[in-house]
């Protein structure tokens, strides 16, 4: 079982396609097994593979083949994150696409490789999942070219298109995809843009920089970092303790806690560092202490007080006032 990960930051997206075509956000979610909640963190992180189910799910609830496509065209330069701005802060295309792929992983996705190769005279930027997941893995690569395709008209300007697109295997709604890329689709090795080299030369677009205080997306490797991560998000959905995380990375509860032992850490040290940065999210953006103590799964207002004090010297209340 992989444990790659990746922004969540294509969920609008899908939840706005998803009920313009008269589906059901809430049953997406149920069904993709994720919380509704994400919604609220476009930036939050989750597990590849939670991606890709939820992008097949919307894309056979609405019945449209092309869904992928035309959601990452929707989402923009916004759905890529600090990826997205990073790439724009190279001085031309080429040096971007050369360079950026060395941070992808750091700043949007795991287990994922994207090259700028040459052949016959044309640039081949490809996109390739590294990861061992099949459920939805052509649906991501569609999602990935639309915004590789966005961020090439960044430099080249709106109506670009490439000389032709590639994607591995034979793919259902063909026309409907050509169509929202507005470009032939080849079957091809790799999932990629095929282009003349010369566009490579075009400067990147004047704008303004952002402060940027995402925080990276963990090797998968990772394995504490990856765990504190999905308690967050299993607290999102309502199940709290060690049997709902484990059952999200798809081991047993024994596994788990055995392989956090080796790396030095426990599951309770993580599932506190979780609650302490989770509550001050909270209660500094306004949230009262009884909501956040109800969302962190305490069913005492005075049990949660009494173990923030314990976290950070004083009572959440105080706490808030002092910020």
């Amino acid at each position: 079982m992989t444990l790659a990960l990746t922004r969540a930051s294509t969920m609008g997206p899908v939840v706005e396609a998803v009920e313009e075509a008269g589906g059901s956000a809430r049953r997406l979610f149920r069904d993709a097994d994720l919380p509704i909640a994400l919604l609220e963190r476009p930036d939050a992180i989750i597990l590849l593979k939670d991606q890709f189910r939820l992008v097949e799910r919307a894309a056979r609830l609405i019945g449209d083949d092309a869904l992928p496509a035309r959601l990452s065209l929707r989402a923009g330069l916004d759905g890529l994150g600090p990826y997205g701005r990073r790439i724009l802060s190279f001085p031309d295309l080429g040096a971007a696409l050369s360079l950026a792929y060395l941070e992808y992983g750091r700043l949007l996705q795991a287990a994922t490789l994207t090259e700028l190769r040459f052949r016959d005279g044309m640039a081949v930027w490809s996109y390739e999942i590294t990861a061992p997941l099949t459920l939805g893995r052509q649906k991501n690569e569609l999602l990935a070219l639309g915004y590789m395709l966005t961020l090439v008209r960044k430099f080249a300007g709106p109506r670009w298109c490439p000389g032709h697109i590639e994607i591995p295997g034979s793919l259902a709604g063909k026309a409907q995809i050509e169509q929202a890329f507005r470009s032939e689709i080849h079957v091809g090795p790799k999932a990629a843009l095929v282009f003349p080299v010369s566009w490579l030369e075009c400067p990147a677009p004047d704008v303004p920089p952002v402060e940027d205080r995402s925080i990276d997306v963990p090797a998968e490797d990772d394995l504490p970092e990856v765990v504190r991560l999905m308690i967050g998000l299993e607290r999102d959905a309502g199940r709290f303790g060690v049997a709902a995380v484990a059952a999200r990375l798809g081991m047993t509860r024994r596994t788990l806690q055995r392989k956090l032992s080796r790396s030095g850490r426990t599951f309770s040290a993580l599932s506190t560092e979780s609650d302490l940065d989770a509550s001050k999210d909270m209660l500094s953006s306004g949230r009262s202490v009884t909501e956040t103590a109800i969302r962190l799964g305490y069913q005492d207002v005075a049990h949660f007080s009494r173990a923030f004090c314990r976290w950070t010297g004083a009572p959440p209340s105080l706490w808030r006032r002092s910020i």
